[in-house]
């Protein structure tokens, strides 16, 4: 795939470019297995603790099902927005191996933490059979929790952006004449390790905290955390350790900052008022958000580079280039912004519903109530291959569509198809209701009712299907309209985007609540959801899913035809690969 060699060459380069020579005799493949296993183990102890989380909450903490929710949501945005600066902070000041071993330490004193609030009964409060009659928790006992929560995200924040890189780079000093071959057999092996470990996490992990108790069950991953930060840092002296270097964020900030600086000078009209460096052919930047071209004025021609040409001081002077990717970066942004419905808040709500329905899959065998985000894993892992293998050359042979569906066509499927999951969602929670007050269980939401809760799979499955596609379409799209230099900042973007459906959700969550509660009236999303509605909340996300696909439709039509040009992986300059598609500014 074009979007993911572009990122392997960006990766190969960068730690390439960054490496002494004295890091000549370290790295290479002997150090993978410590660098993998880091990644894996920590993420089966972080995802293994999340689907149950809102169980922990209501019964530990007292919590009402939209509080826990708010909870959780806030947990994810802090992993996934954490991890931006994660990534800055290696990549400008400390370096990979430096900020990986705080997140793995880091991560260890949390989910160490959180394993002593299920050991100490003094640091949680209690529930009732029914989760009614729970008494609040102290500030204290919040307090305990959300330093073990925030501790986790800095973990995550730390090792997810940095792993994978830092791999990179260890093949990139040694073995170089074969390094393309290496690197495609790394990244491989990488995703294929981490799907396993998701797997592990949402089975493995989930069954245990259900079966054998919280004890047990956040023991476990405290445990792996501790053999994955141990294993980590044994591996050090045969790593190669590339120095910090140039940061795109701050390269985007410096933009802004000194734009705002010359704010009040004029556009000059001759192009050699303006600043690049000598090998590019970048002249004049682009007319769209002009109010960006000040930053790269020369304001004074003496002072304005070092003898290699270089920006003598790039809080006051920008590059044509610097602006020109800020620009690039802020153009995807209306198309980055419909994925932020992709997966509003459901997951919690679902692990609920799952609880109260009969589990029973054969035998005596029970399947967790978290455990269903398989279903989308399993339906991911069937649906790329099959579009891959079965439906491109179809689409090639009898549509003449030889890459298979766009970029742009691919986001409005997986679009529909969320759509899809949350009409099934709001039907299926019809049903369960209706089920539950037939059955008499109205006053009783830990009641479990006569219905297989297999009714729920169609909805993760629709999920599943839309994670098939528009998460990969969207990739794609940020790989066509960004610099090739800029390769890395795509997966930013989409990490970015997790953090602002969490956001999302959490509004969402909180305005259905207080809307719906006025007059003392039961909320819709009541901590006895017997008595509230989930159906009804369903019915608007499948509403609000609608709006937002006649959103795309609209961003779709002011990008306008999608460009022609393929995406090279090869050699050759940034501004030459890159053509800087405007939108119209009507």
């Amino acid at each position: 795939m074009d979007s993911s060699d572009a990122a392997n060459d960006n990766l190969l380069e960068n730690g390439t470019s960054s490496s002494s020579e004295s890091e000549k005799g370290k790295g290479g493949l002997r150090t993978m297995p410590f660098i993998i296993v880091n990644e894996c183990l920590e993420k089966v102890a972080s995802y293994g603790i999340m689907p149950n989380m809102i169980l922990y909450l209501m019964n530990g903490y007292g919590m009402a099902i939209v509080e826990g929710t708010k909870v959780m949501n806030t947990w994810s945005a802090m992993s996934n927005v954490l991890s931006i600066f994660g990534a800055f902070l290696s990549d400008s000041y400390f370096g990979r191996f430096l900020v990986i071993s705080i997140g793995s330490f880091s991560s260890l004193l949390g989910l160490t933490i959180l394993w002593l609030t299920a050991m100490i009964p003094e640091l949680r409060t209690s529930c009732g059979s029914f989760m009614l009659d729970c008494s609040s928790a102290t500030a204290a006992q919040l307090a305990v929790l959300f330093i073990s929560l925030g501790l986790i995200s800095i973990g995550a924040g730390c090792i997810r952006p940095c792993s994978i890189a830092f791999g990179a780079d260890q093949l990139t000093i040694r073995e170089r004449s074969n390094n393309g071959r290496l690197l495609d057999s790394y990244f491989n092996w990488y995703y294929t390790s981490i799907a396993l470990s998701t797997v592990i996490a949402l089975s493995v992990i989930v069954y245990i905290q259900e079966n054998l108790g919280w004890k047990i069950g956040f023991g476990v991953p405290a445990v792996l955390m501790f053999i994955s930060a141990v294993s980590f840092i044994l591996g050090s002296p045969i790593y190669a350790k590339a120095k910090p270097g140039h940061s795109l964020l701050t390269s985007f900030v410096q933009v802004v900052v000194v734009a705002i600086k010359n704010r009040k000078l004029c556009l000059p009209d001759s192009f050699d008022q303006y600043y690049q460096e000598c090998d590019s052919d970048l002249v004049v930047p682009t007319d769209s958000l002009r109010c960006l071209n000040k930053a790269c004025i020369i304001r004074n021609p003496e002072t304005v580079s070092n003898p290699d040409a270089s920006v003598l001081d790039p809080w006051n002077q920008c590059t044509v280039g610097q602006v020109e990717s800020l620009k690039s970066l802020l153009r995807v942004l209306p198309m980055w912004s419909t994925g932020i419905f992709m997966v509003a808040s459901q997951a919690t709500f679902s692990t609920v519903q799952a609880n109260t329905m009969d589990r029973r899959l054969f035998g005596t065998f029970k399947m967790p109530a978290g455990s269903f985000n398989l279903v989308i894993v399993i339906t991911v892992s069937i649906i790329i291959p099959t579009y891959d293998r079965v439906m491109v050359p179809l689409l090639a042979k009898y549509m003449s569509m030889p890459r298979g569906f766009s970029c742009r066509s691919r986001m409005g499927i997986g679009l529909l198809f969320v759509c899809a999951s949350k009409a099934t969602s709001a039907v299926v929670e019809t049903m369960r209701r209706n089920a539950a007050i037939e059955e008499g269980f109205e006053d009783q939401p830990n009641s479990v009712i006569h219905m297989s809760v297999l009714w729920l799979v169609p909805e993760f499955v629709f999920l599943g299907i839309a994670e098939g596609f528009n998460p990969i379409g969207q990739v794609e799209f940020f790989y066509t309209y960004i610099p090739k230099s800029m390769s890395s900042f795509a997966m930013a973007l989409f990490t970015l985007q997790l953090a602002a459906v969490d956001i999302f959700g959490n509004l969402l969550v909180s305005i259905v609540d207080k809307v719906t509660s006025v007059g003392g009236n039961e909320s819709w999303l009541s901590t006895n959801i017997n008595k509230g509605h989930l159906n009804y909340y369903y019915a608007l996300l499948t509403f609000l899913g609608i709006l937002n696909y006649f959103y795309f439709l609209a961003i779709c039509w002011a990008y306008g035809p999608a460009p022609e040009q393929k995406l090279e992986a090869s050699a050759g300059k940034e501004e030459e690969k890159f053509d800087y598609t405007e939108l119209p500014t009507s």
